[in-house]
């Protein structure tokens, strides 16, 4: 489809651009956009990427988006405090790690057949820096 694009909401990670341009060497379209902005979710819109954040989703200050364009058919890849956001505001609990994470990780997931990671090894090198951990997945949620 013409003018297809991924969608980047930043929560002032240090690797948005970064993973943009990974986005965009697969010939693929990406916007990013501050997670404060209202972006409208069309057809064009394949999939939603939540980027890291400095923040602990557990601060009084830390970047809290609107949930409404996430309740959409549209896969979201939730790295770092976008996954910790979207489970701590969906039933589940991020707690502090013993230690704060940095450096490569394997990427592990479950769902072969999922839309996101079409062709992606489960066991690919990925880059992690963060102090806090997913304690209890939502119940909707897949790995």
């Amino acid at each position: 489809m013409k003018n297809e694009k991924v969608i980047i909401f930043d929560f002032g990670s240090q690797y948005t651009q970064l993973i943009a341009r990974r986005v965009r060497e697969l010939n693929i379209y990406s916007e990013i956009h501050p997670f404060s902005k209202d972006v409208v979710i069309d057809d064009s819109v394949k999939a939603i990427i939540l980027s890291g954040s400095p923040y602990s989703v557990r601060e009084d200050n830390a970047p809290k988006p609107s949930l409404d364009c996430f309740n959409q058919d549209v896969p979201v890849l939730a790295i770092c405090y976008g996954a910790q956001f979207l489970a701590h505001n969906n039933g589940g609990t991020v707690s502090p790690s013993k230690i704060r994470e940095y450096g490569r990780a394997n990427l592990s997931f479950f769902d072969s057949n999922s839309r996101l990671f079409n062709g992606v090894s489960s066991n690919s090198q990925v880059w992690m820096s963060h102090g806090d951990t997913i304690t209890k997945i939502p119940e909707s949620f897949n790995l």
